[in-house]
């Protein structure tokens, strides 16, 4: 009769304890995908640091460009206003992305511009930043997936269900024309 006992409290002893480790697995890998979006914001947060610097450098060069640098200003606020989720936030991020594109387009046009060295300072910080956002994002994404799985994975997926944990949003490309190849024409 004692043995019996005994076989019965090591199977839930040992039952509890993958309960925990399971848990607590999903509890890291969590705390990892928010830091990895903890670092998406300080990136961005340099980025919206660095844009007045860029427009405002820019705007004594190219006084009858002001759509650009308006398009660059309106789009920068309303990242930054943004409180939506993943989705919303990559979405505004994109359209901020594709404005300073075309800020740094249109400076091609004003070899004065293109020699100031305040304006080639903050280019290549913001390109700088721009890259830093690109992994911070591809790390992110990589933690989500490491989450998703966890939480749809046997037996995980059932201490998932116990303690309702969530899947996270991956950060997905918006527009359809930014997953095709680009154009090079000479």
């Amino acid at each position: 009769m004692l043995i019996p006992a005994i076989v019965v409290g090591v199977i839930i002893v040992v039952i509890l304890l993958a309960v925990v480790g399971i848990y607590n697995g999903l509890v890291r890998l969590r705390n990892q995908v928010k830091n990895a979006w903890a670092q998406i914001d300080v990136q961005l947060k340099r980025r919206y640091d660095l844009i007045p610097n860029l427009v405002n450098t820019a705007k004594g060069y190219m006084q009858h460009e002001r759509e650009t640098l308006e398009a660059v200003t309106k789009a920068r606020q309303q990242a930054i206003d943004l409180s939506g989720g993943v989705a919303d936030q990559a979405k505004a991020e994109n359209m901020l992305s594709q404005t300073l594109r075309s800020l740094f387009a249109v400076s091609e046009n004003y070899p004065n511009l293109k020699a100031n060295q305040n304006f080639l300072a903050l280019q290549e910080e913001l390109t700088s930043t721009e890259n830093k956002i690109s992994f911070a994002r591809q790390f992110y994404n990589d933690q989500v997936l490491g989450l998703n799985n966890k939480i749809e994975m046997f037996p995980s997926n059932m201490v998932a269900g116990m303690f309702n944990f969530k899947r996270a949003e991956s950060l997905e490309l918006g527009d359809a024309e930014q997953r095709e190849a680009p154009k090079v024409e000479f």
